[in-house]
């Protein structure tokens, strides 16, 4: 079989004539096979170069035609440019053509006007398309490679058609994210519109709906220096909240995830984006929630998915206190059963106050250092689960009456200072979250808020540099 390639600039007379005279010869010949490529004049010395490099030919001008050995793999024989191609077809089929110059002309104008047309068709139907923008920073960590799967469907975005990722890591190499990009187009997922890469900040966070920060960087370059540590998440994070503030959708969502600092680096992305809603800026506790569930349903013998509505206050990197008075337990095999419905309070079922207060809350912290202690990050695989649940329960997917906690900016709620991010539980509806208002506030968790929140308060001034002018004036 013959297969004929035509390539050729869309407005060219020799091209038009190269085309007729294959379209009599396909109608002719039942083997005979051709390929058109029409490329407009703009691009058609890059195009040229290219292919004539790639294969090893010389030919400097339109058309360009070649014969593909299909017997033969696909090996291209280069015929030359149109007189070629007339010589050939003459010799091997005795055909010619007689097409004259105004009609050359004629089918050439048709052709350039019919691809301008195509072009500005795709361009409009592009235009059609709203995507949803993702960012995910620090995106060849680890938990990226367990979230991507998982955010590109329509169980996290159940109203959303199409999904633009957008992949930034600003210590990570191009050729890294190449390779993720590839693997996540690979996974063929429906809801995947395109993947883009970034190496730094010239395009980031540009028309956001949701940023996902995964950053744990400094964990590796400032040592065990917390100042260092400190001093670097400040100049980053206050760069990260300006281009929030000037590059992103208004009603963006932005979750702060990680091990450490976290509510440090969601009240920078806060202060320094004043013109978007404090509402659209969390970060999670789910990890520490799963954890506490895990611990609890190991001591009662159930499944930690039997455990429900734990409690996290605080400083989420920090001084933490695990609440369980509205935490309720299922399937627990005890005096009192019930179908599968059915739960109890975890508080009337653990009647061991003194653990719960003392080994329960050390157990918890032990288990974060432990996840955390090679790598100073957090777990990948349940923080992907984490940030999944605060979509899913964001997104409208989870029930309105499910409490989870958030590190939020507390204005003045529980009787906690204003403009300190800290985790409280709450409840999500309708594209929002409510501070859950029906719990106890007693003195002893109100004693254990305002240790966090001083906490809080001096990470923000070792930020702002604030704390070492107040230092060195005691000092003085």
């Amino acid at each position: 079989m013959a297969k004929f390639v035509l390539s050729g600039q869309t407005d060219c007379p020799l091209y038009a004539k190269a085309e007729l005279l294959a379209d009599s010869l396909q109608r002719s010949l039942p083997k005979f096979r051709i390929q058109k490529i029409s490329i407009l004049p703009h691009e058609w010395k890059d195009w040229l170069e290219a292919t004539c490099k790639r294969n090893g030919w010389k030919h400097h001008q339109s058309p360009l035609i070649w014969r593909e050995l299909v017997d033969q793999g696909g090996k291209g024989m280069l015929l030359g440019g149109f007189s070629d191609f007339l010589e050939h077809c003459q010799e091997y089929y005795s055909i010619t053509s007689d097409m004259g110059t105004d009609m050359m002309l004629s089918v050439a104008a048709e052709n350039l006007e019919t691809n301008l047309n195509l072009i500005a068709e795709e361009q409009y139907r592009v235009s059609l398309i709203k995507p949803l923008h993702i960012w995910i920073s620090s995106a060849l960590s680890p938990t990226c490679s367990f979230l991507i799967p998982n955010l590109l469907s329509a169980e996290v975005f159940p109203h959303v058609l199409t999904i633009s990722l957008h992949l930034l890591d600003l210590e990570g190499d191009e050729e890294g994210l190449q390779w993720l990009k590839m693997e996540t187009e690979d996974l063929a997922l429906r809801l995947l519109h395109q993947v883009t890469i970034h190496t730094d900040l010239e395009q980031a966070f540009q028309e956001a709906d949701v940023i996902l920060l995964l950053d744990e960087w400094w964990c590796d370059v400032t040592g065990n220096d917390e100042d260092m540590k400190i001093k670097a998440i400040s100049d980053r994070y206050r760069e990260y909240g300006r281009l929030i503030d000037t590059r992103a959708k208004k009603d963006v969502k932005v979750i702060v995830s990680g091990h450490s600092f976290v509510n440090l680096r969601c009240s920078l992305l806060v202060d320094n984006a004043q013109s978007i809603d404090s509402h659209q800026f969390v970060t999670l506790a789910t990890q520490l929630e799963n954890e506490a569930k895990a611990i609890i349903a190991k001591k009662l013998r159930v499944r930690t998915s039997d455990v429900t509505n734990v409690i996290v206050w605080g400083n989420i990197s920090g001084s933490f206190y695990i609440d369980l008075q509205r935490a309720r337990v299922f399937n627990y095999d005890g005096a009192i059963k019930g179908p599968a419905f059915f739960s109890q309070p975890a508080s009337k079922i653990l009647h061991e106050r003194k653990w719960l207060e003392t080994d329960f809350q050390d157990l918890v912290r032990r288990q974060r250092a432990a996840v955390a202690s090679k790598t100073c990050r957090a777990a990948a695989m349940s923080l992907a689960n984490g940030i999944l649940a605060i979509l899913k329960a964001w997104n409208g997917i989870r029930g309105p009456d499910e409490v989870l906690s958030v590190g939020v900016l507390c204005p003045g709620d529980y009787d906690l200072p204003d403009g300190i991010v800290l985790s409280v539980p709450v409840t999500f509806a309708d594209g929002k979250w409510s501070a859950l208002f029906d719990v106890t506030v007693g003195g002893k968790l109100k004693e254990k808020l305002q240790l966090s929140a001083s906490e809080l308060r001096q990470e923000k001034e070792f930020a702002s540099g604030n704390y070492t002018i107040l230092k060195n004036e005691e000092d003085n």
